[in-house]
């Protein structure tokens, strides 16, 4: 084998580890596999639905969710009659026949989103006594279930939610507003089953540090821990006011605030009641998957955790550092440092950016860490789209930086303009797998040898 064939043969091995890594980390919360399993522990043998079962739920795994569901009910409840209606990010649909599946805008609310919370909202206030409703719910599910309180308008929503984006706030605290502003969200989906008589049992697929179910997807079936103050206190914050926030959403808070309106659920309203939040997968065992990859591959892998936020430039950056010290100590063995979590990227108003948070953070990553050639990494959102354009992420390696020196691209130009997919474009560097139909969160994989 010649000098050039063996530097090939490396390229493409250290590309394959990480995109495999990856791949590993996705397949782990397979909706296909998880569901099945989990419906069989909550509806055990002579344990299973009797009568109406609704299915309703929300998010970018819930169409897989619906369609696993349905195959299993088909040869587990024979006897059971199956209806309902989950909503999904467009392009993330999935073959079913009894549930019906609504795809909407995401992050940004749209017409389509509301008219199919309004749906599933109408179809809970028809569960009866000993019905069952089966919430599937995923990432995604707090914007998708936009269905505002009366006097709130759906271009509201829109506003206050672009407006949140671009603050630069986390999710968790975007969700603790959108909570407030909702009818379905925030456990006001389960209130209405409770009212009913209805047992209420939620499937959730984490992609929120904590994996709490009052934050993913803004618990609609969970209890909450946020209040109007809170929501107005984030507001004021990140300095959002009636500039940026429409006067119909300030007052609704306001009157929440004055007792005038009625809170999320809380746990004094599960008193008795059947309701119980299932979280089937998170990102940790995502990761504890892409570690038990990277082992068998020869790599030590430090996992770094799964609740890794701010603003994902700075991310890059405190990793490189990290990853530097590591190297300085000297290495024994080729070491996979593997995170999670949800990064920011704040814009300024007059730049429009083309990316996502995982080529963001991968691109500051890479210019941070030009004194270390040997260095190949991977970001990408398991649910395969990241922010504005359609990949998942991006990688690199020595070869895909030597690349960029002979382009001339320069690192810090691109990351001024929020540019990152540019960056990676150019250097055919994109991760593109499509969506993935589940959604546990952001992936990181750094592999560091001598």
């Amino acid at each position: 084998m010649t000098q050039n064939s063996t530097l090939l043969s490396q390229i493409a091995s250290k590309e394959a580890i990480l995109k495999n890594a990856f791949a590993a980390a996705v397949a782990v919360a397979d909706p296909q596999i998880i569901v099945p399993q989990y419906l069989a522990k909550i509806f055990p043998v002579g344990q299973e639905p009797t009568g109406k079962c609704l299915v309703v739920g929300a998010g970018k795994a819930s169409a897989s969710m619906a369609s696993a569901l349905e195959a299993y009910a088909k040869t587990h409840w024979p006897q059971v009659r199956l209806e309902g209606v989950v909503l999904t990010r467009y392009g993330h649909n999935s073959p079913t026949n009894c549930i019906k599946i609504v795809e909407a805008g995401h992050p940004v609310p749209d017409q389509a989103g509301m008219d199919g919370a309004k749906e599933i909202l109408g179809l809970t206030n028809q569960l009866k006594q000993g019905d069952v409703l089966i919430a599937l719910v995923s990432g995604g599910g707090s914007s998708l279930l936009t269905l505002p309180q009366e006097g709130i308008s759906i271009e509201d929503m829109r506003r206050t939610t672009e407006a949140l984006l671009r603050s630069g706030a986390p999710i968790e605290e975007m969700n603790v507003v959108r909570k407030h502003l909702s009818a379905i969200l925030g456990g006001n989906l389960a209130r209405v089953a409770i009212e009913r008589g209805a047992r209420v049992e939620a499937l959730l697929i984490s992609d929120v540090t904590g994996d709490s179910p009052a934050d993913i997807a803004s618990g609609p079936c969970a209890a909450d821990y946020s209040t109007y103050l809170d929501a107005l206190n984030i507001l004021e914050k990140y300095r959002l006011d009636e500039q940026s926030i429409p006067v119909s959403v300030l007052n609704h808070l306001k009157q929440g605030l004055a007792g005038e309106k009625p809170e999320t659920l809380k746990d004094i309203d599960l008193v008795s009641a059947q309701v119980a939040n299932h979280v089937i997968a998170t990102a940790f065992k995502s990761l504890e998957a892409a570690a038990e990859y990277v082992r068998a591959q020869g790599y030590d892998p430090i996992i770094l955790g799964d609740t890794i936020t701010g603003e994902a430039q700075e991310v890059g950056i405190e990793q490189a550092a990290l990853v530097r010290d590591y190297f300085a100590r000297g290495l024994s063995k080729p070491l996979a440092f593997i995170s999670g979590g949800e990064c920011t990227v704040t814009i300024a108003a007059n730049i429009k950016g083309r990316g996502g948070r995982c080529s963001e953070y991968l691109l500051s990553l890479f210019a941070a860490s030009e004194d270390l050639p040997q260095l190949a990494a991977l970001a990408a959102d398991t649910d395969g789209i990241d922010g504005s354009e359609k990949n998942a992420g991006a990688w690199f390696d020595g070869v895909v930086r030597q690349s960029s020196q002979i382009a001339g691209l320069v690192p810090d130009k691109f990351l001024s303009l929020h540019d990152c997919y540019g960056f990676f474009a150019e250097l055919a560097a994109l991760v593109e797998t499509g969506p993935t139909l589940t959604n546990v969160n952001d992936f990181r994989i750094i592999l560091l040898e001598k």
